[in-house]
């Protein structure tokens, strides 16, 4: 005989023991009872309130899950990283940078001793003076090995050398620089804090050792000169050293060579040589070298065969082949008067020019 619960023919063959055993899988524990949307009222309240047998509970206000908390503190590390970066930036606070020095300028004008040799070939001019082992252009402005200083990484020394040697390239090399077309390729390289004084030295150019020309580039009157060709002749250094904790310095010193003939004149023509030798001080600091900008401090200039008598304050006029010098110079120099520039004059050296 089967038990009270047992089907009268006993427990199919195959099935589970008992009928508590089907149910032996399911557990109703007591967070899957309090999450039960559903309700069984009592039978009082039943009974008191007429209610239906169940009622629908309201959702259970759980608190953040594990992934939305997890979220929520990444955000919190994002915005505290930014905030942080914010105040602590690597670059110098353009509001506390130290004030950019005027570039102090000085151009010589060296007049010859006697007429200006020409050649109509300038291979031989060039071959026969003393840049016959010059090299041409931008090659003749080699970088010299980088080292870091005390405040500067490798990179940033290598930064101001080859920000140097740019201006340089694009102040004394350019065609459209040379012939007084455009400024613009040497003007983007001037530190924002400089930009008036370049702007008024061309809109306002003055002898008066801030606001000349020539002292930022090198440019020759296109009424009296032009490129008879235009592989310039050039040798020279640069230096690069830590002026202070947050400044580093740049000292080029640089020769230039320029094969002239006279303006319109036809590739036959006598072509004579021009001689530029430049003496630059660059000075970069953080946001310069982030920039690749420079704030030039020092420009020391000589340059002939020109005449002492001519202005070269805003062009170049060049003593062409077979052209003297005019009589004439500066003035005497008073050294009691303030408020003067004194024009300066030096002779160009016989052993400069060519042989021919």
């Amino acid at each position: 005989m089967g038990g009270p619960g047992d089907p009268p023919e006993g427990t199919p063959e195959g099935a589970p023991g008992g009928g508590e055993d089907e149910y032996r899988s399911v557990v109703f524990d007591e967070s899957f009872v309090r999450a039960a949307r559903l309700q069984e009222y009592s039978a009082a309240e039943r009974i008191t309130d007429h209610a239906p047998a169940v009622r629908r509970r309201p959702p259970l206000h759980r608190g953040l899950s594990r992934q939305a908390l997890v979220l929520f503190v990444l955000i919190a590390l994002a915005f505290g990283t930014a905030v942080y970066m914010g105040v602590r930036h690597p670059y110098q606070n353009p509001a506390a940078r130290r004030a950019v020095e005027p570039l102090r300028m000085t151009v010589i004008p060296l007049a010859p001793q006697g007429a200006v040799p020409g050649r109509a070939d300038p291979e031989y001019l060039y071959a026969h003076s003393p840049a016959a082992q010059y090299r041409i252009g931008a090659e003749g402005i080699p970088l010299p090995a980088s080292r870091r200083t005390a405040h500067f990484s490798d990179s940033q020394v290598v930064t101001a050398l080859t920000t140097a040697k740019d201006y340089i390239v694009r102040s004394s090399l350019y065609p459209e620089v040379l012939n007084g077309q455009q400024v613009r390729p040497v003007r983007v390289l001037i530190d924002s804090d400089q930009l008036d004084q370049f702007d008024e030295s061309f809109t306002h150019p003055a002898a008066d050792g801030r606001h000349a020309p020539t002292g930022w580039l090198v440019r020759f009157d296109p009424s009296r000169a032009e490129l008879a060709d235009h592989r310039v002749r050039v040798q020279g250094t640069l230096q690069a050293a830590e002026a202070d904790s947050s400044t580093l310095e740049v000292t080029a010193d640089h020769t230039f060579v320029y094969a002239l003939r006279p303006a319109g004149a036809d590739a036959g023509a006598s072509a004579s040589l021009f001689t530029v030798r430049r003496e630059l001080q660059f000075r970069f600091d953080r946001d310069d070298l982030r920039l690749r900008q420079t704030q030039l401090t020092v420009s020391y200039v000589q340059a002939g065969p020109l005449s002492c008598a001519e202005d070269s304050t805003n062009h170049l006029r060049p003593l062409l082949a077979g052209q003297i010098a005019k009589a004439g110079g500066p003035a005497g120099t008073d050294p009691y008067a303030t408020g003067g520039w004194t024009a300066l004059c030096g002779s160009l050296a016989g052993s400069a020019q060519p042989k021919v």
